[in-house]
């Protein structure tokens, strides 16, 4: 199963000098071609690099995952679930939701340790994966 890793596991694979159990599960993700990266994502992960080599390096190794598209159904789905969490008293970022959207629509599972994934899951149709999947 394809899965889109969240920028919250990005982060410590890319940007921390510790080695993780995240980092780790991401590295045998890549190894099985299962990541999926979409454009909010990416923008996130070199959103505040101020040096541009750093931010040129960044760029070129997240160039090997392609952008899965984005489309109107996506973000229409992401607007529904937006609406669903927030009657249920459950708040999230739109870039949150529409990583929700485009999960549930493709079938893909969420890797992430942004425990918002896990009250939004209560209440949409999303997949989380844990690192021992």
């Amino acid at each position: 199963m394809k899965v889109i890793v969240d920028t919250s596991i990005w982060s410590l694979a890319l940007r921390r000098k510790y080695y993780s159990p995240e980092s780790h599960f991401l590295e045998l993700l890549v190894e099985d071609f299962r990541v999926v990266m979409i454009g909010p994502i990416r923008q996130e992960i070199l959103s505040g690099i101020a040096d541009p080599k750093q931010l040129r390096n960044l760029k070129e190794h997240l160039s090997h995952f392609p952008d899965s598209s984005i489309n109107t159904e996506h973000y229409e789905l992401a607007a529904k679930f937006y609406n669903d969490c927030r009657k249920k008293g459950v708040q999230g970022s739109h870039v949150d939701f529409l990583i929700c959207a485009v999960a549930s629509y493709y079938d893909y599972s969420i890797y992430t340790i942004d425990k918002d994934f896990e009250y939004y899951s209560l209440h949409i149709p999303i997949k989380l994966l844990a690192s021992s999947s």
